[in-house]
């Protein structure tokens, strides 16, 4: 199960002999079933998905008894660089040449857009976990796409409207300058208007930025009472960081993560974070189930793992129960009966995934609690609120997908 480079890939394809018609029917029905992932496996969003999801994907082939239809299952991983070319050819280059019979993953919501053009003309389900913009659920939205982590109308339902009514009224954006960015905040500044608030301005910072302080600047001279952080990963641990070295909070306003994870929390330290708010669809201390999980996970990685990871393997297990029930690997076959089937799982319980290809977990508010609180080994978070499935969610028509009922 190694990871693979689009260089790997070409120089294995230009390596590779021709063979003969009744040689490929044998391997056809001998070889592996193929999930590919295409992640960022080095880059700033490494610690949203990134190897962890290839950990994830395997763990679920495992508990599914790592075979179906007679064949095994073997997990590949590649680096897309959150680049859509990239993302496009590998996806091309894995269906076409290398049997690759499901793509997973996605890594940024750009990249996640360009895989699924492809599986969309190339007939393969598409098993997203990281890419989280609406768009892919929207117009753009595939009969083979699933987004088994939140979307961005999710994560800003529960911030943006939470943080509204409690008083925060005019808001500032800082927001990363890719679809996802701005699909967050779209959607978060609805919430905030719906409340009675104010968007009184924002910045768009490219992704990989390094250094925040110019638009942290203008964001505390706004005089917004909330900053809203519309970015993830590295971009927004820096920010925060360097947020904490302007004093940002200290001086009154208070800053609103809307993608926010435990190893964001790890990485800055639990009372940099503290009093921070964040919506998602899993934390690995939530439940008896999701401690079990976590311990399986944590004996690989050694770190817990996030809700995109929790997302992987929710969609790689649906995916296989769809193969198995369906006795085939046809993506309209397989596509209709994950639809049928509800994901049941360590944390989801009876979720119906929704026309446009949306997977409306019960989404969680959470505040991150001082270090001083917490009990136990990464103890981070308080729960503040919870809404159950599918109401965090958009209603599946929308935005647009033509597979929504009018």
């Amino acid at each position: 199960m190694t990871r693979m480079t689009r260089r790997t890939l070409v120089g294995t394809l230009a390596a590779a002999p021709l063979a003969k018609p009744g040689i490929i029917r044998a391997q056809t029905a001998s070889a592996p079933i193929r999930i590919g992932l295409l992640s960022d496996v080095g880059g700033p969003y490494q610690d949203v998905g990134g190897p962890g999801s290839k950990v994830a994907a395997e763990m679920a082939v495992q508990d599914f008894g790592g075979s179906v239809l007679g064949r095994p299952i073997e997990v590949l991983q590649a680096d897309d660089q959150n680049k859509a070319d990239i993302a496009s050819a590998l996806a091309r280059e894995w269906i076409t040449d290398q049997g690759v019979n499901v793509l997973a993953d996605g890594a940024a919501s750009s990249a996640g857009l360009a895989i699924q053009q492809i599986t969309r003309d190339k007939k393969r389900i598409f098993l997203m976990s990281t890419p989280t913009a609406t768009a892919l659920i929207g117009k753009q939205c595939s009969p083979y796409g699933f987004q088994f982590a939140a979307d961005t109308y999710a994560l800003a339902k529960g911030v943006g409207g939470a943080l509204s009514k409690a008083g925060g009224n005019t808001w500032f954006f800082i927001t990363a300058d890719y679809e996802f960015g701005t699909s967050l905040q779209t959607n978060t500044e609805q919430f905030i208007k719906q409340a009675g608030g104010q968007v009184l301005g924002g910045v768009r910072a490219p992704l990989g930025t390094a250094d925040f302080s110019s638009y942290l600047v203008q964001a505390a001279a706004s005089g917004a009472k909330v900053i809203g952080l519309a970015n993830a990963g590295t971009d927004l641990r820096n920010c925060i960081k360097q947020a904490a070295e302007f004093g940002i909070v200290k001086h009154g306003q208070r800053l609103a993560t809307l993608l926010m994870m435990v190893p964001d929390v790890l990485s800055l330290g639990q009372d940099v974070c503290q009093g921070l708010v964040l919506t998602n669809s899993f934390y690995w201390d939530q439940s008896p189930g999701t401690r079990a999980w976590t311990q399986r996970y944590v004996a690989k990685m050694s770190k817990p793992p996030t809700e995109y990871n929790a997302g992987m393997y929710a969609g790689v297990l649906h995916w296989l129960q769809a193969v198995k029930a369906t006795g085939t690997l046809d993506a309209d076959a397989t596509a209709a009966k994950m639809r049928a089937l509800p994901l049941d799982d360590f944390y989801n319980s009876n979720v119906r995934i929704m026309a446009n290809g949306c997977v409306p977990h019960t989404m969680y508010l959470w505040e991150v609690k001082p270090a001083a609180a917490a009990k136990h080994r990464w103890d981070l978070f308080n729960l503040i609120g919870t809404m159950p499935t599918p109401d965090a969610y958009p209603p599946a028509g929308l935005f647009g997908c033509p597979l929504s009922p009018a």
